[in-house]
């Protein structure tokens, strides 16, 4: 009866506060104009709890993906259609607050997708990465996709070889090597929102924090929400760099060398993707 009587607030729940902030500063940085951009959040019962009834009885949908290793998982995720400029404003329109049934082949709506609202298009491929980044990483909790502008820009103007435009963007900012050593994955051009391109996008974060879908965007994962956005900031701003120093005419006179690079990995502490520095014994 005491819970039944129970009030609960979800606009009070940290996470729901964090996403709103998020999806206001990804808006405002130009990297999710109209519907673009999704994100999803891995979260644990603990934190959903205090701040939701689960005593209600969801709103069921059916997956058309199964997804066995996220049963019984608790997920916040953007909404298909949704703007992120809105969010701040309408969360429960705009945001959804999931959980995968134990067959794994269902989802369980708790809270927000009001009017029958869906979760992100690209739910397939958040799942299949939060999957292949758990498998390495038991912190993992977050996948961030953008439309980041100048990591689109660098896809046009740069071969789509994920060594060299890793090297690249490492070449740009001192940091670069430091915050991502793994490097960035990088796709073929392919449809979103398909089974294939999630399959194809999860194989990458099995080895990357970071895949690129050229012409299109970014995914980026993290253990917390601060890490995805800021992996994605980080190499953004190296591909605004490269963007303008390739667009004058006198082109690049200096970079930071290959040498270079590898003493700011041993003085950081981290061990650069094998194969991507050419080092002279």
């Amino acid at each position: 009866m005491q819970e039944a009587n129970r009030k609960f607030d979800i606009r009070k729940a940290p996470f729901l506060k964090e996403m709103m902030e998020t999806t206001q500063h990804m808006w405002r940085f130009g990297w999710d104009e109209r519907n673009g951009g999704n994100i999803s959040r891995l979260l644990t019962e603990d934190e959903v709890a205090p701040f939701v009834d689960l005593q209600q009885t969801p709103r069921i949908l059916q997956l058309p993906f199964p997804v066995a290793e996220l049963a019984g998982r608790y997920f916040i995720v953007t909404g298909s259609g949704k703007y992120f400029k809105n969010v701040k404003d309408n969360p429960e329109d705009t945001l959804g607050l999931i959980r995968v049934q134990e067959d794994g082949a269902s989802i369980e709506i708790w809270w927000g997708l009001a009017n029958g609202g869906q979760p992100t298009s690209e739910l397939a491929a958040h799942f299949m990465s939060h999957m292949a980044r758990l498998k390495v990483d038991a912190n993992h909790r977050v996948i961030m996709h953008n439309h980041a502008t100048n990591i689109i820009a660098m896809t046009f103007t740069h071969e789509l070889d994920e060594k060299s435009f890793t090297k690249a963007l490492w070449q740009m900012c001192t940091e670069c090597i430091v915050v991502f050593p793994d490097g960035i994955g990088v796709l073929p051009w392919m449809v979103p929102g398909t089974k294939q391109i999630g399959e194809e996008t999860a194989r990458k974060m099995a080895e990357h924090r970071l895949v690129v879908w050229p012409h299109h965007g970014i995914f980026g994962s993290g253990s917390s929400m601060d890490e995805a956005f800021g992996l994605i900031e980080t190499a953004e701003k190296a591909a605004t760099i490269y963007t303008l120093i390739h667009s004058h005419r006198s082109g690049v006179k200096q970079t930071i060398s290959d040498r270079e690079l590898s003493e700011l990995a041993q003085a950081f502490g981290v061990t650069p993707r094998q194969g991507i520095l050419q080092l002279e014994n």
